[in-house]
């Protein structure tokens, strides 16, 4: 365990939003972890580690939704040193790659996280998040012709819409671009990878790397 997790986890979990964004953001600016650390060691394990009391339960979507948003900050406020983070990798260019969420999934919060790391991996990354009505997006791929659509999924409703999108996807681009899926609905059940009918499952900084070097990701 990251040893900066617990101190960054009891802010977050006691609703501390300055302290922990502040906590947070110092630790990137005075290099004792780079961004991505930062993210898959600290903020997503924190997310995972959401708790609510037996006394708060009629507040618990309220407490998720206020959590989410501090690290959503911390997110956002790190985007300068993820550029310095990429000059100092200096990755290949490898084209678009486009990250988005389906229609009703409102946790974007990972998606987003993720196209920092394909940005790092040297993609042009674009952001589309939430709730995006996927007839614009289809009008917007036929302009922006990615080289990887990457679809996040949390809620295991939004699988059957999904297979949809991927369906309608393929039908209309052909092999021109790799649709990729992540997020918590193919953590749970890799399975669900074929039941959406998309070509790999990429959940890490370490599985984008692969990908964008041509590994194969089961």
């Amino acid at each position: 365990m990251n040893p900066f997790f617990e101190p960054f986890d009891h802010l977050l979990q006691g609703d501390h939003k300055p302290e922990a964004v502040e906590f947070a953001l110092d630790l990137v600016a005075s290099g004792k972890i780079d961004p991505i650390t930062l993210y898959t060691e600290v903020l997503t394990p924190s997310l995972n580690n959401m708790q609510c009391a037996i006394d708060e339960k009629n507040l618990c979507v309220w407490k998720e939704h206020v959590r989410t948003a501090t690290v959503r900050t911390i997110v956002e406020c790190c985007y300068p040193y993820i550029l310095k983070e990429k000059a100092r990798i200096n990755p290949p260019e490898r084209g678009t790659a486009v990250i988005l969420c389906p229609p009703e999934e409102y946790h974007d919060l990972g998606a987003r996280m993720a196209a920092d790391f394909y940005f790092l991996c040297g993609y042009d990354a674009i952001f589309v998040g939430s709730n995006t009505p996927y007839s614009d997006f289809y009008n917007a791929v036929d302009l922006i012709k990615p080289e990887i659509i990457a679809i996040g999924v949390s809620n295991f409703y939004n699988l059957f819409i999904t297979k949809k999108i991927i369906q309608e996807l393929k039908s209309r681009i052909g092999d021109s671009a790799k649709i990729i899926v992540g997020g918590n609905a193919f953590q749970i059940d890799p399975n669900n990878l074929a039941l959406v009918g998309a070509d790999a499952i990429v959940q890490t900084f370490e599985d984008v790397c692969k990908l964008a070097d041509g590994e194969v990701i089961a």
